[in-house]
């Protein structure tokens, strides 16, 4: 097939190179959206990431232009249209799990670097400031961990939680019951939310789920307590977020992702003004931290997107059924 991959890096082409199984690749920097849709012109297939735009305009051009593949390499697909791309004719298929392991470790990495500052640690450090004050974190062991949504990547961060000793809640509408048995206390949203030093999300980005962590929620939780986000952006309300840091009721914020990241992650703005006044905002927090969505980045897990994502580029072109397709 010919291919358009879009909002490609160096990192995206070795590795979709390397695990090529015979197909025309065309690797564009730009996002996939209603300004470059018309981009798609002349192949069969189009790759995307979390952040290119796939609403009913897009996939109307994609549709004229002969596309009949959308390959989503990652795991969410809330920025599909899936039931305007099933009305036009265009499969969607996507990485269901490529690898657990590398998200929930990546959660593990900003709490502890939160809770023990490692960050602001080292920067001291460096300038030759030695002072352990304003450095005190807390013990993890017996502490209460909040896991909002236990699927492949909760399941797994349960797990590594158990390994620091950690009390673990959880809130889901389908409970694990391997991870019941292993201690895990399921409960209501509110119940696993009171008294949690710690709350991570871990559930996909679904109308039932927009803004889950908005000031009605935040209500519940200790004052104090840690949040993490490592899901997707929407699941938090921002705005309602930065008044929980400013009254305390947030004691500390760790985000992997962030509600209007497609206009800012993954590019280089340090020699420009950053037009969002909002992240603006969480950066000047000293108990903030913020990666820019590099949560799945792992060699392995950059293995198993690839391998994955041609495993249902080759179903498809074989007519066999497509085990990841969406809808």
């Amino acid at each position: 097939m010919k291919i358009a991959t879009f909002s490609t890096h160096h990192y995206d082409e070795q590795f979709l190179n390397e695990y090529n199984t015979g197909h025309e690749i065309t690797f564009l920097k730009v996002p996939l959206n209603e300004q470059t849709a018309s981009l798609s012109k002349g192949f069969d297939a189009v790759c995307v990431f979390v952040n290119d735009v796939l609403n009913k305009k897009v996939l109307t051009v994609l549709s004229q232009n002969g596309i009949k593949l959308i390959v989503l390499r990652c795991a969410g697909y809330n920025n599909v249209d899936i039931k305007s791309a099933g009305a036009l004719g265009i499969s969607v298929v996507r990485v269901p799990a490529y690898s657990p392991e590398a998200v929930a470790e990546h959660a593990m990495a900003l709490i502890l670097t939160l809770n023990r500052k490692t960050h602001k640690a080292y920067n001291r450090i460096r300038e030759g400031n030695f002072s352990l004050e304003r450095l005190m974190g807390f013990n993890l062991h017996n502490r209460k961990v909040a896991v909002i949504g236990t699927g492949s990547i909760g399941k797994t961060f349960c797990r590594i939680l158990n390994g620091f000793g950690c009390k673990i809640a959880a809130f889901d509408i389908d409970p694990d019951e391997t991870l019941r048995t292993a201690g895990v206390m399921y409960g209501t949203l509110e119940e696993t939310l009171a008294d949690a030093d710690v709350v991570s999300l871990h559930c996909p980005l679904l109308e039932s789920t927009h803004h889950l962590i908005n000031a009605g929620t935040l209500k519940y939780f200790k004052p104090g307590a840690m949040l993490i986000n490592t899901s997707r952006g929407g699941l938090i309300h921002t705005a309602d977020v930065i008044e929980g840091l400013k009254t305390g009721q947030l004691g500390s914020l760790g985000l992997d992702v962030y509600e209007q990241e497609a206009d800012l992650f993954f590019r280089d703005f340090s020699e420009d003004i950053i037009q969002d006044d909002l992240i603006a905002r969480l950066i000047s927090f000293p108990n903030v931290l913020i990666t820019s969505h590099q949560g799945f980045f792992t060699k392995e897990a950059m293995e198993q997107i690839a391998i994955i994502s041609f495993e249902n580029i080759d179903a498809f072109v074989a007519n066999e059924e497509l085990v990841n397709k969406i809808g």
